[in-house]
């Protein structure tokens, strides 16, 4: 999937199938007179439904589809023939997609499982033929029932990424580097900063042939809560995250500093990311001999005592084994 194809933020309109209007037929038929009503129903509208698709990482395929409309419910016929239910429409999207009201901006649901169904327009109700309305005192009643209008509304449709593992760090951090070497992914990498435009995802191979999913989202900067760069369109994936890397590079000016920076930003997008197992990384230690990073160890011993930490390298693969392995034991930690 190439970074323009990643689409996790689409507005869609939407409208059910209108119900068909029932009959007003009266039977006629040689040798029998005043055979009465015998009108048909009218058929539902079709409803439009959305449905999780695991095999989908995207809502790239709806970006040019704007207008989804269901089918309209038959009219009723002779002889209480009904007539035909609209067509449903069913909308396939990736697990994790929230679904808004345009107008109110109100969470309507979400989609988690694979073939989850749920509808997002209910088609109109067919109309009761003059079949229904007869009575002893009103045997040919020459009026029924019109067909129920359709729903229509606006919506949005916002992927929240379902990964195991959320990469969070500064631009030019290395996330994109350290997810292609711990995955098969192939992220755009560059020497400078905000390379990475779109979330990339890519699935971990670790021992006994499990996996695990790790998530690299593009960069943060300070005020990303308030909307500068680009991280904040994309902070919602991290709330999907079991676990969160803090990646910080060694040669970073002041690592407590830009730890405690994204913890901000974190924290007043969502306080409940917070919540959240977290590791911090320290990347591009290849850099440092020995002695540095002796006195590194020393500093980052001392500066977080609760929060574990380890030194990588990932262009020289250094510590990612180790990095694995205490991954892996934070997502199956006993709750």
């Amino acid at each position: 999937m190439t970074e323009g194809n990643f689409v996790d933020y689409v507005k869609i309109y939407v409208s059910s199938g209108k119900g068909g209007k029932g009959s007003t037929h009266l039977h006629r038929e040689k040798f029998i007179e005043k055979g009465g009503p015998d009108g048909g129903d009218g058929g539902r509208g079709g409803h439009v439904y959305l449905v999780g698709n695991k095999g989908l990482w995207t809502l790239f395929h709806l970006k040019f589809a704007r207008h989804i409309k269901a089918g309209h419910g038959g009219d009723g016929g002779s002889a209480r023939s009904t007539g035909a239910d609209g067509d449903d429409k069913y909308i396939e999207v990736p697990l994790g997609t929230v679904v808004r009201d345009k107008e109110t901006d109100e969470i309507l649901f979400e989609i988690t499982e694979d073939g989850e169904k749920k509808i997002i327009a209910k088609g109109g109700k067919g109309g009761l033929g003059n079949w229904h309305f007869r009575s002893s005192t009103n045997q040919t009643p020459r009026y029924s029932q019109p067909g129920m209008p359709a729903e229509e509304s606006d919506i949005l449709l916002e992927l929240k990424v379902l990964a195991d593992v959320g990469l969070v760090g500064f631009p030019n951090a290395g996330k994109s580097t350290l997810l292609s070497v711990l995955t098969s992914a192939k992220p755009k990498i560059a020497d400078y900063p905000f390379t990475t435009l779109k979330p990339n995802l890519g699935i971990v191979s670790y021992r006994d042939y499990q996996s695990f999913v790790i998530a690299d989202i593009p960069g943060i900067i300070e005020g990303a809560a308030e909307g500068k760069g680009l991280g904040h369109y994309f902070l919602r994936h991290i709330e999907r995250n079991s676990v969160l890397i803090f990646l910080i590079p060694a040669d970073a000016p002041d690592i407590e500093k830009e730890y405690e920076i994204l913890l901000d930003e974190l924290r007043r997008y969502n306080p409940e990311i917070l919540d959240k197992e977290r590791v911090i990384v320290i990347s591009k230690c290849d850099m440092l001999d020995d002695e540095l990073k002796e006195e590194m160890k020393t500093n980052l011993d001392q500066t977080f005592k609760a929060i574990p930490y380890l030194m990588i390298s990932s262009v020289a693969q250094q510590g990612l084994m180790e990095l694995k392995d205490k991954l892996w034991q934070m997502l199956n930690v006993e709750v």
